[in-house]
């Protein structure tokens, strides 16, 4: 099968290598390897081997900057971005990427976000991919428009959303301003059920959906983790590796060992407040 003008890309941290395996295992699982893309995982300065991926590095550096960089190694015009703590759970149909590549080529879309959130507010138009109707992000109602779940960017648009030094907390917060004050059409199709959530367009009744795990949060595994470990206790040739998620779950401890890290902007805003008192 071609490939289109599209690539898949993991942008992963170094500090987060104890989840590339898990995320390998489940990914080669549930993701259908027809769907015509070229996959990359991003890694800053490790060298690793992912089953159907290229790996390219960023450097160190922070985290828009190392994007950035990324996307400047990748031919494709086109992105699906995911991250390595999103693990696949469902399998995934090749026809609805096919269909979504074709219209977004077609139409020329910048942006299409593929997960289901309650931050989201959309309004239905007449298109659908098998049965998962393309819905429009209100912008001004949806409470974030620039986020890092797993969606489809025009590369050069993802590039301009990624402002020099900005930390993921930070470029989120800001971005959406930006995205705000801009006003693109941003679609919104209700493919991937993150974490679980229900789907927020005007589908037909019979879609079938496909779903991934948010298993870390702040550099520890989370309790959505907990599935995936017992998925795992029963693969052979990972049980040494289970071994050691399931002791660092059951303790709490990063996935590096290393403390835990901050979220920046909480901390000024802390600091603004009581300078302000």
């Amino acid at each position: 099968m071609t490939k289109n003008n599209i690539a898949l890309i993991v942008h992963t941290c170094d500090r987060y290598e104890l989840l590339y395996k898990g995320f390998e295992y489940f990914f080669q699982k549930n993701w259908d390897f027809e769907i015509p893309v070229t996959y990359y995982f991003a890694t800053e300065e490790l060298s690793v081997d992912v089953k159907n991926f290229k790996n390219i590095k960023s450097g160190k550096g922070e985290w828009s900057n190392r994007l950035v960089n990324l996307l400047d190694q990748i031919e494709e015009d086109y992105v699906i971005y995911f991250q390595e703590d999103m693990w696949l759970n469902k399998p995934v149909d090749k026809d609805v990427f096919i269909e979504l590549f074709e219209k977004t080529l077609a139409n020329k879309w910048q942006l299409v976000k593929l997960n289901s959130s309650d931050v989201f507010k959309t309004t239905a138009t007449g298109n659908f991919i098998k049965g998962f109707n393309i819905s429009k992000l209100d912008n001004k109602e949806s409470r974030f428009l620039m986020s890092h779940q797993v969606s489809l960017w025009n590369k050069a648009f993802f590039k301009e959303q990624l402002k020099p030094n900005e930390h993921p907390w930070r470029n989120e917060r800001k971005g959406t301003k930006r995205l705000r004050k801009l006003d693109p059409e941003i679609f919104h199709l209700d493919y991937f059920a993150e974490n679980g959530n229900a789907a927020i367009n005007k589908n037909l009744a019979d879609v079938v959906r496909s779903e991934y795990q948010s298993i870390s949060f702040n550099a520890t595994l989370h309790h959505n983790a907990a599935p995936f470990l017992e998925d795992l206790k029963s693969v052979s040739y990972l049980s040494a590796y289970t071994e050691q998620l399931i002791h660092n779950y059951t303790h709490q401890i990063t996935h590096d060992g290393k403390a835990k890290p901050l979220k920046k902007d909480i901390f000024k805003k802390i600091k603004n407040w009581i300078k302000g008192k």
